[in-house]
């Protein structure tokens, strides 16, 4: 074989293990022993075990946003509106920095305005300005008010932070491994209550606070990973339970107790991290893109029973009804 095809073999084969020893399997390692012990309880081979499917690939951005018309109009009629303190702002977001700013902070910024325009409107302030400036002053303060639910959904789906907690670039949630959701969940808790309160003059928001919540998100693809659990928690449920059906009707007896990582780490994680993306996701009013819809539904839906919660609870609820038919091996 000439060397530049025996380098390419080995340099693919190197880079397969090395992608094989990145990933983390520990949680198909908990299922792998799990079926083991099954399987020398009922003395027989261990199941046959195949890779579970894929996660489904999170929306396109264009896909995920709302469209928000961009606001024009001349800095001599912002200015005729000085009294409401606004033109500073608009002048910061139309700088170089400004017009680069991330998804978060131009929703900071539209919820500035808009607090700024409503209490402006509601003031004494139009009184003093001319038929033209008063009307252009309702006008902006409407378009605002209609704008900013848009805003403040598109300022968390365009996030790069939101997005790589979809990553498929990930594994399945440890089993074994202690994981500390407190961080990600008060961090949807936060962002649900920007968006609950957006349309308060006394809530006020804080960047600092804002930034380091989805600085939290970004840390692990937690979507990607509970999702995978549950896919992957269901295809070896599934096995499991193809293994138990084989052994049904004989005298064997089946002591093994479901592993305890199953209802805490697997169950009660995927329940509430998927109760607060649904929350978070619900509390917008707005109504979302279809494609964010058609996700929700297939795959971080409770109730639908083709999306991976639901299919996940009914192998598991399988498999505890076929464990119970066996009787308890009395002890020594």
């Amino acid at each position: 074989m000439p060397p530049k095809q025996r380098y390419g073999k080995w340099l693919a084969a190197s880079v397969s293990l090395f992608l094989m020893a990145c990933g983390d399997n520990s949680a198909d390692q908990a299922w792998s022993s799990y079926h083991q012990q099954l399987a020398d309880a009922l003395n027989l081979p261990p199941p046959e075990r195949i890779d579970p499917r894929n996660i489904g690939a999170f929306p396109e951005r264009q896909q995920r946003l709302i469209e928000v018309p961009e606001t024009r109009d001349g800095m001599l009629n912002i200015y005729a509106l000085r009294e409401c303190e606004i033109t500073s702002l608009i002048a910061a977001r139309n700088n170089q920095l400004g017009r680069v700013a991330p998804p978060s902070q131009h929703w900071l910024y539209e919820r500035t305005l808009w607090q700024r325009l409503d209490a402006c409107w509601n003031s004494d302030v139009p009184d003093s300005l001319s038929e033209d400036d008063k009307a252009r002053l309702a006008h902006l303060t409407e378009l605002k008010t209609e704008q900013l639910p848009a805003v403040s959904w598109n300022a968390i789906f365009d996030s790069k932070e939101w997005e790589k907690s979809f990553s498929r670039a990930s594994s399945p949630l440890p089993a074994l491994t202690q994981v500390d959701l407190s961080g990600q969940l008060d961090a949807t808790k936060y962002l649900e209550q920007m968006i609950a309160q957006q349309f308060s003059q006394s809530w006020e928001q804080d960047s600092s606070t804002l930034e380091g919540h989805l600085k939290t998100l970004q840390e692990r693809p937690l979507t990607a990973e509970v999702l995978r659990a549950l896919l992957l928690a269901e295809q070896r449920l599934s096995e499991a339970n193809q293994l138990l059906k084989r052994a049904t009707g004989s005298e064997t007896c089946l002591s093994v107790d479901e592993p305890a990582w199953l209802t805490t780490t697997l169950a009660q994680h995927s329940q509430q991290w998927l109760t607060s993306l649904n929350r978070l996701i619900d509390i917008h009013p707005v109504s979302p893109p279809e494609a964010v819809n058609e996700y929700q539904n297939a795959w971080l839906s409770m109730s639908n029973p083709e999306a991976p919660w639901q299919r996940f609870q009914k192998e598991w609820e399988a498999h505890k009804q076929l464990k119970a038919s066996f009787k308890h091996c009395a002890s020594d």
